[in-house]
């Protein structure tokens, strides 16, 4: 169909004429209420931004010489963080010579990783970055 004849009877119709393929040969046109489409596409796009879910990465520190009830603490923080979707870095931080006995943190973090098995599972594999022994967990 020609242009000029399409869009006449697009305004005759009182939709517009739009165009949907343009790399086509020859250009296939459509048509419909322009507006009314854009407002759709909107729309769609409002419903699957609110259905979508942002993993955060929270940050739980520990320290080599932690005391029972302070690692409880943390680590009920990291499950309720791991029980509402996301990661949790476990970050367990040494200070002054602390670092000349790496095996007394891999202690620890690997008890952070045993608790926390049940909704957990290691996405990082702890690892030492200067002072600072991390692993990464994410939900089951």
């Amino acid at each position: 169909m020609e242009v000029d004849a399409a869009l006449a009877q697009a305004v005759e119709q009182g939709f517009d004429l739009v165009e949907v393929a343009p790399l086509a040969r020859p250009p296939v046109v459509r048509i419909m209420d322009y507006g009314k489409y854009k407002f759709e596409m909107a729309k769609q796009a409002r419903v699957a931004k609110k259905k979508q879910h942002i993993i955060l990465i929270k940050e739980v520190k520990y320290r080599p010489g932690i005391e029972k009830h302070d690692f409880d603490t943390k680590t009920n923080h990291a499950r309720r963080f791991l029980s509402e979707g996301n990661k949790v870095k476990v970050t367990l931080m040494f200070r002054g010579r602390q670092i000349a006995h790496p095996e007394i943190g891999r202690a620890v973090v690997g008890r952070v990783a045993a608790t926390l098995a049940d909704v957990a599972k290691i996405e990082t594999d702890a690892r030492l970055e200067g002072k600072a022994l991390t692993m990464i967990l994410t939900p089951k």
